[in-house]
């Protein structure tokens, strides 16, 4: 912390010590000020040069026009809620998804406006379990192929048995991700009642999301641009 920064804090927090009670509630929110307000700079400032020059790499590969997107209302609309979101949080993965889902809006992939709104509250209410596990279940043999894990030969068992393997932190832990099951299918992300529901070895690799949950994830995909 360089040492100017260091006296503002200093004298914030004198200021309050010394103050009378009147005058605590000010001399507190001015030194709340000097403690989140520099961060949330840092955050938004680093947040928009990202989207700059991703969107400038677009631009180069003549995938935009900065022209048109100046001119799209759902462009600047979605710029504007994905900023406010994005400052919220400190959690990379929902950066990365915000992210993706300003670059497919530019690039012309994406629902309709009312499906974004959506989509966008999605990506601030989900945790990062919610589509963590959301993408699991959209395609389990390449999930397991990406990452480099293998599942048994079950003759039967349920999708919970998918997860455990997948994520072995979850175990134990079944109000929890069935409380996350039950806010996706709530949501129509996906179409499977129950997670410990026995089925074939092949039937428990079969996709369970829907065909809104596949929007939802394509949507906050990055799609790769040749």
């Amino acid at each position: 912390m360089d040492k100017d920064k260091k006296k503002d804090i200093g004298y914030a927090i004198a200021k309050a010590g010394l103050g009378s009670i009147p005058i605590v509630g000010a001399a507190a929110s001015e030194l709340l000020q000097l403690i989140v307000i520099p961060p949330l700079e840092k955050r938004r400032s680093e947040w928009m040069e990202q989207i700059g020059q991703k969107l400038k790499d677009l631009e180069e590969k003549e995938t935009v026009d900065f022209q048109s997107l100046q001119e799209n209302d759902v462009f600047i609309d979605v710029v504007l809620q994905c900023t406010q979101e994005v400052i919220k949080t400190s959690e990379k993965e929902k950066i990365e998804y915000f992210q993706n889902a300003i670059l497919n809006t530019a690039n012309g992939e994406n629902p309709e406006l009312a499906e974004i709104q959506i989509f966008l509250n999605f990506i601030s209410d989900f945790t990062i379990w919610h589509i963590k596990i959301l993408k699991l279940f959209d395609e389990p043999n390449d999930w397991f192929d990406k990452n480099n894990k293998t599942v048994p030969n079950f003759m039967g068992a349920g999708l919970s048995s998918i997860l455990d393997i997948a994520y072995p932190e979850l175990k134990g832990r079944r109000e929890f991700y069935h409380l996350i099951w039950d806010d996706l299918q709530r949501a129509g992300m996906h179409k499977t009642s129950g997670l410990h529901t026995t089925m074939t070895g092949s039937g428990l690799m079969v996709s369970r999301t829907t065909k809104f949950g596949k929007k939802f994830l394509n949507f906050i995909t990055e799609n790769p641009i040749d």
